[in-house]
């Protein structure tokens, strides 16, 4: 029996595919060429197929020929690259992507056809990457892969995707060190009068992510109303600083101030004016105009600088264990959850997407609210 086909004048040809025994695995799509050629798309499912032959027969109109049969990862790659993730994504995010398929997988799988490539590659990548790497850079190894042949997939140049069937390292969580109270107030004392000390305030009072922090501008905070507004996160690029959309809708946000923050932001204003008098027509304006967090001559601040050159020193003036500076977020939420604080509201000022990403990254507050829970329970019923 035929095999029962769809076509339609110019949108090319659906059918399903069946195993031995007659049943549907999946369907296929063919089409021409300008040249004559006919070309093929995979997909499980019908409406699948269709989109994707929809996708391979409009690249075909705009030149974008794939020769799947001898299409090796290395080529496919840098196509994935250009085609599928520049533009789409953060520079930085780009940059990662790229840098990890430069460096790990084209040196290793780019000579293996794509439609040759199995699980076993990819198992032999992490087994090899493992003997050098970190179980977290190499599971960056399997995103980005698994991301490259997912949309060889949806594509239809593959029919699976091999990462599928390996399971990636395991990745040890850091640990959080948030400071205590007394630990705060040692690191505060010891900020005072530095150039930064706003900064170090408004990192423990308002739990604010350092890119959040340092892509502060001025008309984001309202003194009198005492609240700041989340807007953009400063990346640092290969290119430079670069400005982006927060880090998820959530993250978009507005913030309560404190009067030691809102206070710590109007001695930086004082400070700030007199750098800028001081500088002149050093400042730098344009696109860095109104940062609150900036250089001596109005430019981003780099985060690794920032880090290194300050925080580090701060810490041990401090006489204070070597922690990160997103510890300071850390501190900021046990704090609140260790007072009780609604978890819901915590969720809130720090920009999670979800509650549960907050009660699971501080889970070591919980049992201690569960007790003042409880002892509150015995008290109203006594």
């Amino acid at each position: 029996m035929a095999r029962k086909k769809e076509q339609g004048n110019g949108t090319g040809t659906v059918y399903p595919r069946k195993n031995k025994a007659g049943k549907v695995i999946g369907y296929r799509g063919s089409y021409f060429t300008a040249d004559g050629r006919r070309r093929y798309v995979s997909a499980k499912t019908k409406t699948e197929a269709r989109r994707a032959l929809r996708q391979a027969m409009a690249d075909a109109d705009r030149g974008l020929i794939f020769d799947a049969e001898g299409l090796k990862v290395g080529e496919y790659l840098n196509r994935w690259l250009a085609d599928s993730v520049n533009g789409t994504v953060r520079a930085t995010t780009f940059e990662r992507y790229e840098q990890i398929t430069r460096v790990h997988l084209k040196p290793t799988l780019g000579q293996v056809k794509l439609k040759a490539l199995t699980p076993a590659h990819v198992r032999g990548l992490y087994k090899e990457k493992l003997k050098t790497l970190s179980p977290r850079t190499v599971q960056y190894i399997h995103v980005t892969l698994h991301k490259a042949l997912s949309q060889a997939v949806m594509d239809g140049l593959i029919p699976r995707n091999a990462t599928e069937a390996v399971k990636p390292p395991q990745v040890r969580r850091e640990e959080i060190r948030p400071l205590t109270p007394d630990q705060v107030r040692a690191l505060l004392d010891a900020a005072s009068g530095d150039r930064l000390e706003a900064l170090y305030v408004l990192a423990v009072h308002t739990g604010l992510r350092q890119g959040e922090l340092l892509a502060l501008r001025w008309d984001d905070v309202d003194l009198e109303s005492g609240t700041l507004q989340v807007r953009r996160t400063l990346s640092m690029t290969k290119d430079g600083p670069a400005f982006t959309a927060p880090k998820t809708a959530g993250s978009r946000r507005s913030v309560k101030l404190t009067n030691a923050a809102a206070e710590a932001l109007r001695g930086h204003l004082k400070r700030q004016l007199a750098e800028m008098d001081k500088a002149g027509s050093l400042w730098r304006a344009g696109e860095y105009d109104g940062l609150i967090f900036a250089s001596e001559t109005g430019m981003p601040l780099d985060r690794r600088d920032l880090t290194t050159r300050r925080f580090k020193p701060l810490l041990r003036r401090a006489g204070l264990p070597q922690i990160r500076f997103h510890d300071l977020r850390h501190t900021c939420a046990t704090l609140l959850l260790s007072r009780n604080v609604n978890p819901k509201i915590v969720s809130e000022m720090l920009g999670h997407a979800t509650i549960a990403i907050t009660l699971d990254t501080y889970s070591h507050v919980l049992p201690n609210m569960r007790d003042t829970a409880a002892k509150a329970l015995e008290e109203a019923l006594s």
